[in-house]
């Protein structure tokens, strides 16, 4: 996610880089020590009015050798220092800091969104079938010519976006492309979900050669709730391909999608202290999304397990030396939905620009328009428009929580199903979408007025300002 949605004037954004490359090298000389003082050096480098609340909230955590963003911090502190110090270039200064203001700058002049990330497939090819999969809509044969993608990194780096990220189908089909590249846009950084299943000893080494590559593996869960959708050994596979990476002190994450039959085991203790113990870095989580003719809601969490996953996370980001976030439950922090390249755009592997990787609708292709003409289409500027899609942020998706919202969008701007193998309908999916909107809407009202009070209590009686972490809304029409 931005973190630093907010337009720099060219001297402010320079002092603010230099500010963190000065607390940077400051840690390398010694981190145990020196990570309680971070903020310290941050304060004087920076405006003074400049986020204060993410700065106490980064300093009250820190600052205590026994807490868990402490104990996150040393185990980065572990990785390889040349991965280490790329990341921290790639994704502090020129994805956040200097990309962020190039992005608000097009943004603006364009009246559109422009993204942080860019999602795209290399491939639609994969070597599992796992159950309720979306990615299986888009057949198996099609790919993104290393030209192609090369070009959509170009053109996102000419709009200030430095963050790639790959999904697919099984991306690590084509390794050889991956670190090309890597090879080839040494200023970005490339994160790759992946089913872990084709890592070995060369392609690792590859992967800390090149220093800007980071593998987010799909995990749900126990080794049989993990297995019972993924295949029979997949989570040994899995652990296997950690225990490479770990070794060459590489950072890695993982994926987990939290459906109804699973969602018990991925907000269990055990689950989490097996991806600290195992090196993991971050977790993201994803809500199991209907999306597909045949697929059905049955797999959705319910409203209990919803909530059980709301509380769950907040508890473990608390408590454990892991960066989780839940891409469901979390929009309080984004401002609700990110997609329609508010924060992020997807490219499937036939080359449909969507608003959304799990919502598979377009009106334009990267081979036939540029990426900011995409930007600009119909469907796009819906988005750009329409957000956020509800003030109560646990309900900020356009099909889920507000399906009528997402089928306006597709029928006014004329944009067409992109599933290649059997084309659903927009009024087919936001139907599915429904009953299950319907029963977690007075849930989410519950969970979000409860939210709201003590952000207020917090304040001082006062509401605070709940969209510190949007991007600037210069320019944009109402």
């Amino acid at each position: 996610m931005n973190i630093f949605g907010t337009v720099l004037d060219k001297a402010k954004q320079a002092a603010i880089v230099a500010a963190v490359n000065t607390a940077l090298g400051y840690l390398e000389k010694d981190p145990e020590n020196n990570i309680p003082k971070l903020m310290d050096l941050v304060d004087k480098a920076v405006p003074e009015d400049w986020y204060v609340p993410q700065r106490t909230s980064i300093r009250n955590a820190i600052k205590d050798k026994n807490s868990n963003w402490y104990k996150l911090l040393l185990n980065i502190y572990a990785l390889d220092p040349g991965v280490r110090e790329t990341f921290f270039r790639n994704f502090i200064v020129n994805a956040s800091l200097k990309g962020s203001a190039l992005q608000e700058k097009v943004a603006a002049e364009n009246d559109c969104n422009v993204p942080w990330a860019i999602l795209l497939d290399p491939t639609s090819a994969c070597n599992l079938q796992c159950t309720g999969c979306w990615a299986a809509e888009y057949g198996h044969k099609l790919n993104l010519d290393l030209d192609t993608i090369d070009s959509i990194i170009r053109q996102g780096k000419d709009m200030g976006v430095y963050m790639y990220i790959y999904t697919g189908g099984e991306p690590t089909v084509r390794k050889k492309d991956l670190i090309k590249l890597c090879e080839m846009h040494p200023d970005c950084e490339f994160l790759s979900f992946t089913n872990g299943t084709l890592f070995d000893e060369e392609f690792c080494d590859e992967i800390k050669r090149v220093k800007n590559f980071i593998p987010a593996f799909s995990l749900e869960g126990s080794e049989s709730a993990n297995d019972g959708r993924r295949g029979d050994g997949i989570y040994k596979k899995v652990l296997h391909s950690m225990s490479l990476l770990k070794e060459r002190g590489l950072p890695f994450g993982v994926s987990t999608c939290y459906t109804s039959a699973n969602v018990e085991s991925i907000c269990s203790n055990a689950y989490f202290d097996t991806l600290v113990e195992n090196g993991v870095l971050f977790a993201w989580f994803f809500h199991f999304m209907p999306t597909g003719m045949n697929t059905t809601t049955d797999l959705c969490p319910t409203p209990d397990q919803r909530e059980m996953m709301y509380h769950k996370i907040r508890e473990f980001r608390a408590t454990k030396p892991i960066f989780t976030l839940d891409f469901q439950n979390d929009a309080e922090y984004v401002g609700g939905c990110i997609a329609g390249g508010r924060q992020y755009l997807h490219i499937n592997a036939n080359g449909d620009v969507e608003p959304c990787v799990f919502i598979h609708y377009s009106n334009c292709n990267i081979k036939e328009v540029s990426l900011l003409d995409a930007l600009k289409s119909p469907l796009f500027l819906a988005y750009h428009e329409g957000q956020p899609f509800n003030k109560n942020m646990l309900r900020p998706c356009p099909m889920l929580e507000n399906p009528d919202k997402l089928e306006q969008m597709v029928t006014e701007a004329g944009a067409k199903s992109t599933d290649l193998q059997d084309p659903e309908p927009a009024s087919h999916l936001t139907e599915k979408c429904e009953g299950y909107a319907a029963n977690w809407t007075p849930r989410s009202e519950e969970l979000w007025d409860k939210t709201l009070e003590k952000k207020k209590a917090a304040n001082g009686g006062v509401l605070p300002d709940m969209t510190f972490l949007r991007k600037s809304e210069k320019g944009k029409k109402h």
